[in-house]
């Protein structure tokens, strides 16, 4: 910054970091009452922008957050590389892999998902526009494309976080759940980009409408093919020759930028490139989930909630309130979504009661669609009121969401692991070496009790493992699956002294391998023994835990007497 003075260096200094500190402040409040940390980050900024500080000192606001010069210039930029880079991680979450392995259901429950909100929001916009904010400054058939665009959209990191919390992230309906999200955002994504480019970036030199299309297309599709390609080759080269895991992170954050840079030159906007860069580096089977945490958590405790404590320094949420249009949106949000999902997903065969929690689930819009109003915004697409409401219903239907998937998946009568396992079906220690050869071990174990050929259990586990690695943190992998023709829920039991690598998150190996087995409607009660095993082994597993559990007593008394009482 050679332009800045030291003054403007200092002042650029001091609101960079009453803007993260508060976040921060606010986001971990946020978490202690288990919501998503960016609903505080949100509020941080509502509280230190003219909504609340202000016009408490409109002063001292001014002299904090100016609204000109270097100062100002400089935080600009700095939130705009803070979306790009979240744009980037939310792109790394999208595995498109596991869209593809789900099949048909996560195809029909995708479309339907979009397609509903889609056409409510967009007839609505159209024939009764005043009720969602429009504004005469653009045009009412644009806005209409947008309005159905935004509302749309899920919140991947939030559906993401909702069922980590819960302990469903390796459950079939939750790996469904983020398939579908995984596809909405992204058709979302490539339909904003195209209404974007038919606006251009606001001051610069805007392409003809047709290059701008044949060139999002070209280059979404260029992404996510030759650059996944690329990716897949360069990964492996930087793990072994160079220091582990900082040139992975500079090299996704430095092609990350360069097509923020190209998108932008577009008229697209720059994170339409950082997003499809992040779906092409999370794609890599080299990419292990230990380094996909590390760059998240980076982005997330730094750059995510400068900017979206910025949101809160944009506008005055009171001044521009609307509540016709606020609550218009938030019911228009939650019909399409909830109704669209949850019945299509009924219709693929998902229990009732987990197809209403997919489509709550869904339904939660979080940071995603706060920075798809945010963008409106700048492209001058919406004004307060539209934006104002679109960010009142991100945090509602987050809200909303947990407390709504917790009330379908939970049933009176929950089943836990202690209930199920059986010396039979126990085995210490393991002679696998390998994830593959543990479940093809234990599918042998569990087929006498499931009345099914060993083959056809060891296919239908492996398949889902293909899908989403089944490692959980602290030493423990629960591989599973869904089975036709199998009467009731087998639980087969491994103990691996040397630990087998089922690709956990916090790259340990598992030395408590679980295989569950349930029916095809088993009505909750896959989701009740991997909430419960997760419960369990809540804390690491000692060396003198693992090697005490040589026979099935001891593992019995283990789980239960829980983590804490074994220690």
């Amino acid at each position: 910054m050679p332009n800045q003075s030291v003054s403007e260096l200092s002042h650029f200094l001091l609101t960079v970091g009453v803007l993260l500190s508060t976040a921060r402040f606010f986001g971990e409040i946020a978490r202690r009452f288990n919501l998503p940390a960016v609903l505080g980050e949100i509020l941080a900024g509502i509280v230190l922008g003219p909504t609340v500080f202000g016009t408490i000192s409109p002063e001292w606001y001014t002299v904090l957050f100016p609204s000109s010069g270097g100062a100002r210039h400089a935080l600009d930029a700095f939130t705009t590389l803070s979306v790009v880079l979240f744009l980037m991680v939310s792109g790394m979450e999208i595995e498109l892999s596991t869209v593809f392995r789900q099949g048909t259901s996560a195809l029909i429950i995708g479309a339907a998902s979009m397609v509903v909100p889609f056409g409510i929001a967009f007839i609505t916009a159209l024939v009764f526009p005043d009720l969602v904010g429009f504004e005469q400054e653009v045009s009412l058939p644009l806005f209409a494309a947008f309005f159905a665009t935004a509302l749309s959209v899920s919140a991947l990191p939030v559906i993401s976080r909702i069922l980590m919390d819960l302990d469903l992230h390796r459950s079939d309906m939750g790996v469904l759940s983020l398939a579908v999200a995984a596809l909405n955002d992204l058709c979302g994504w490539i339909i904003l980009g195209v209404i974007f480019g038919v606006i251009g970036v606001p001051g610069s030199g805007k392409l003809p409408l047709g290059n701008v299309i044949a060139l999002t297309i070209a280059f979404a599709v260029f992404v996510l093919t030759v650059g996944r390609w690329l990716v897949d080759r360069l990964l492996p080269w930087l793990q072994a020759y160079t220091s582990w895991p900082g040139s992975v992170l500079s090299a996704s954050i430095a092609a990350a930028l360069f097509a923020g840079a190209f998108t932008e030159w577009l008229g697209i906007h720059a994170v339409m490139g950082a997003f499809l860069v992040g779906i092409a580096i999370g794609e890599s089977r080299h990419l292990r989930r230990q380094t996909r945490v590390i760059i998240s958590d980076f982005v997330s405790y730094f750059f995510a909630p400068l900017f979206f404590a910025s949101i809160g320094l944009r506008i005055n949420f009171v001044e521009g309130f609307d509540l016709k249009v606020v609550v218009t949106i938030f019911i228009i949000a939650g019909i399409g979504k909830v109704f669209g999902a949850g019945l299509a997903a009924r219709a693929t065969g998902l229990p009732a009661r987990e197809s209403f929690a997919m489509g709550f689930m869904l339904n939660a819009r979080g940071a995603m669609e706060v920075i798809v109003g945010t963008l409106a915004l700048e492209y001058g697409l919406i004004h307060a009121r539209t934006y104002e409401a679109l960010v009142i219903m991100a945090i509602a239907t987050s809200l909303l969401a947990s407390t709504t998937v917790q009330y379908f998946i939970t049933r009176k009568t929950s089943k836990n692991i202690a209930a199920f396992v059986h010396p039979s079906l126990f085995r210490s220690p393991l002679a696998a070496q390998t994830a593959y050869e543990a479940i093809q071990e234990l599918s042998a174990l569990a087929s006498s009790e499931a009345k099914l050929d060993s083959r056809v259990i060891q296919e239908a586990v492996w398949k889902r493992e293909c899908i989403m690695a089944t490692g959980l943190e602290n030493g423990v992998a629960v591989p599973h699956a869904r089975l036709d023709n199998l009467e009731k829920a087998v639980v087969a039991i491994g103990i691996s002294p040397q630990g087998i690598d089922f690709d956990a998150p916090d790259g340990s190996r598992a030395h408590v391998v679980i295989l569950f087995l349930t029916p095809a409607q088993d009505e909750g009660i896959q989701l009740d023994l991997l909430a419960d095993v997760a419960k369990r082994f809540a804390k690491p597993l000692s060396e003198e835990q693992i090697t005490a559990m040589k026979t099935f007593t001891e593992f019995l008394a283990f789980i239960r007497l829980g983590p804490e009482e074994s220690l």
